[in-house]
């Protein structure tokens, strides 16, 4: 039996940090539709994710042409039109979760199904949170709209794979109160 191979999809890796995880319920940017996203972390030394999510954009953009193309006489170069792999380094120096890493923001106006190393799913909404790792399925696709012109991410599907430091300085409230000290409690 052969399977259809999807050239925009792509699953990265199992180090993908999630960061700013609105997966359980949709916000709204700049009063745009609400939607579900993620900023995916992707090590720089995660080269075969890297690699897939290149392919994945090119593979968006030969699929999109059309697209991309609108009104124009030609389609504009891959190189100048705005893709959604970015550079921790570069766009986010000062942000310690984003050192040594790509990231890529993607989002879904249908919320993504969310499931654990087992590929049960989590129901448990603190299970998920800016810092865990797990993988993603997400698809590229050319997009052209009020004279933006791009390669954009769609979120598709979660995979926690383990948990992480929480990002944002926000502590779970299974960490604060992990110490039997009552100290100040009964004073």
């Amino acid at each position: 039996m052969s399977k259809f191979v999807n050239p925009t999809k792509v699953i990265t890796g199992v180090n993908t940090r999630w960061s700013y995880a609105n997966v359980w319920d949709p916000k709204s940017i700049n009063g745009g539709a609400p939607k579900y996203s993620v900023s995916l972390i992707i090590p720089k030394s995660d080269t075969a994710t890297v690699n897939k999510i290149k392919a994945a954009i090119q593979a968006a953009y030969e699929e999109g042409e059309a697209k991309l193309k609108g009104n124009g006489k030609t389609v504009p170069a891959l190189s100048i039109l705005k893709t959604p792999l970015r550079d921790g380094d570069l766009e986010r120096p000062d942000d310690e979760a984003y050192k040594n890493a790509y990231f890529i923001n993607a989002n879904s106006g249908t919320a993504p199904g969310i499931v654990d190393a087992d590929r049960q799913p989590i129901l448990d909404r603190s299970e998920v949170y800016s810092g865990v790792y797990g993988r993603a399925s997400i698809n590229m696709y050319a997009f052209n709209s009020n004279g933006n012109k791009g390669i954009a991410c769609g979120l598709n599907n979660l995979q926690k794979t383990r948990d992480g430091e929480p990002l944002g300085g926000k502590s779970r409230a299974e960490d604060d109160f992990a110490t039997e000290e009552d100290d100040d409690f009964l004073n």
